[in-house]
């Protein structure tokens, strides 16, 4: 017993001098190291966006994980304006379109869904992204929208969805006149209902509409909950009162809302809302716990809605570029959004796992960009003085036309990607292996061959994009991913992928509380045991 005390002192003795060494040594060790970008360089989920009508070149884009960039050649390079700032999670761009060098950012991934990053506030910028200041509103921790008076730059509206775990009162519709010195709620209901959508009348900067929102995330999938009753609502005084809009409109449980710019009488909206309450055979396609989703348009202003007739079915063999999709949720639950063209008001764009773009008002829809099951498209802007060039932004980054959506910009100029999880494996040279958002995963080469790391360094190794790539320790040919239900098995070799196990039983059920990214591990003692949970 004397002996073994003795040896455990020497040991906590050696171990104490070995930190005091590595302590030491650590400056010196780390001076030398930087980093090194290796991919893969696809880009990641984008939700804020913004152009600069007066220099139709100019875009600026904000990414979930990635900070604000800008193109000044249409899309074809992207540069990084946010790296120097304390958080890179991005939920809202608005440039003011009388002062195109003030811009403001609303930190926070923009939408509340089970996968999310928080951010601290609002930022602006008075030199076209060179600087920024920090504003205020740092407890929201997410911003879904803002809005800057087309002829006032110092009055703004911010859209803050507030906390996605729990309640707080720093959520809501806010104003302010000052430029972000100071900001007033000036729209709220709860500690629990966010602010979702915010818009000004440009013909009249005093008429303003938004959207309440009550949603909470849970601590598994499918855990969330809210409440219906939130609404559209519209102020003519500037925003100090607002009057519910509710004419024709299921009880709303969520709403995104586009105006026309040749007519600003006109006004669509995507609208979830309770079943039982709504109407017209518009509001009819995703149900669930997010609610029904319809298309609404109103010619008044937003005092009467009237629900679109969108045909159901799938893309006919005789059509093969007509689908009625277009009130079907971005992944991730997300309730699709609007733009309309400047030209016509008869023309919408809906983004939804496609692209999609209505000639008469939304009862037609022709896919513009993507394929069904695909890409997740999150915004679009239009530039309102020449209706060819267009913006969208998507869980692969953002791309940008000059023609209408006949041809577009790449995203692989955005090294961005969100990757979940990192994994090495014990090949050489090593690979670092993971899942990224909606692009499957990835696992690549720590160098190349041929130089700088390219895309041609980097493979998926079919796991899912949540999943966790775990690479036997003595084959990193084969690599184990995890998703919510099961564990899978990529052979590198054959290219195959089989699914090993274990039986979770059905999503949802009474025992199987999962998340998006369940973890898996190799222990580091046994090498035949590897943990699931």
């Amino acid at each position: 017993m004397r002996t073994m005390s003795t040896r455990l002192a020497l040991s906590l003795v050696l171990l104490a001098a070995s930190a005091s060494v590595a302590a030491a040594q650590t400056p010196a060790v780390y001076s030398d190291m930087h980093w090194r970008a290796i991919g893969p360089t696809r880009a990641g989920r984008t939700r804020a966006l913004a152009g600069v009508p007066s220099q139709p070149n100019v875009f600026y884009i904000g990414f979930d994980n990635g900070g604000v960039w800008r193109s000044t050649d249409y899309g074809s390079v992207w540069t990084p304006l946010f790296d120097d700032q304390p958080t890179s999670s991005i939920g809202a761009i608005a440039v003011s379109p009388s002062n195109p060098d003030i811009i403001y950012v609303g930190s926070g991934a923009g939408i509340i869904r089970p996968d999310l990053s928080m951010g601290d506030g609002m930022y602006k910028s008075t030199d076209a992204g060179a600087t920024w200041t920090h504003l205020g509103l740092r407890d929201s921790q997410m911003i879904a929208d803002v809005e800057v008076d087309p002829k006032n730059p110092d009055r703004l509206f911010v859209a803050a969805l507030g906390h996605p775990y729990g309640p707080n009162e720093e959520r809501g519709i806010f104003r302010s006149t000052d430029g972000g010195r100071t900001f007033e709620k000036v729209l709220y209901r709860d500690e629990y209902t966010s602010g979702n959508d915010v818009m000004i009348d440009p013909t009249n900067p005093q008429i303003v509409y938004a959207t309440l929102w009550q949603q909470q995330q849970g601590f598994h999938e499918g855990g969330e909950f809210g409440g219906s009753g939130n609404g559209i609502f519209k102020s003519t005084d500037g925003g100090t009162t607002w009057k519910p809009l509710t004419q024709g409109l299921p009880s709303v449980i969520e709403a995104n809302l586009a105006m026309a710019p040749s007519n600003h009488e006109l006004i669509y909206a995507m609208v979830a809302g309770t079943p039982e309450a709504s109407t017209g055979t518009g509001a009819g396609r995703d149900g669930g716990s997010t609610g029904i989703v319809g298309f609404y348009k109103s010619t008044d202003a937003g005092e009467h809605w009237t629900a679109v007739d969108v045909p159901a079915g799938p893309v006919g063999a005789a059509t093969p570029h007509v689908d009625t999709r277009p009130l079907a949720r971005i992944g991730g639950g997300d309730l699709p959004t609007l733009a309309v063209d400047p030209e016509d008001e008869n023309v919408v764009y809906s983004t939804t796992v496609v692209l999609w773009r209505s000639d008469d008002g939304g009862v037609h829809w022709s896919a513009v960009r993507g394929a069904y099951g695909g890409d997740d498209y999150q915004k679009m802007w239009i530039n309102p003085n020449n209706r060819n060039i267009l913006l969208v932004v998507s869980d692969q980054g953002a791309v940008v036309s000059a023609n209408r959506g006949e041809s577009w910009s790449n995203w692989y100029t955005q090294p961005t990607a969100a990757m979940y999880h990192v994994t090495a494996d014990n090949d050489f040279p090593y690979r670092l292996c993971g899942g990224q958002q909606d692009s499957g995963s990835a696992c690549v080469k720590s160098r190349s061959d041929d130089g700088m790391i390219t895309f041609h360094d980097w493979h998926p190794v079919n796991i899912q994009e949540y999943g966790i790539a775990a690479p036997d320790p003595r084959d990193p040919d084969m690599v184990y991913g995890s998703s919510r239900s099961d564990v899978s098995l990529y052979n590198r070799g054959t290219g195959q992928t089989t699914n090993v196990g274990p039986d979770m039983g059905p999503r949802g059920g009474e025992f199987n509380r999962d998340v998006r990214t369940m973890p898996i591990l190799w222990s580091p003692l046994d090498p035949d045991l590897l943990f699931y949970t």
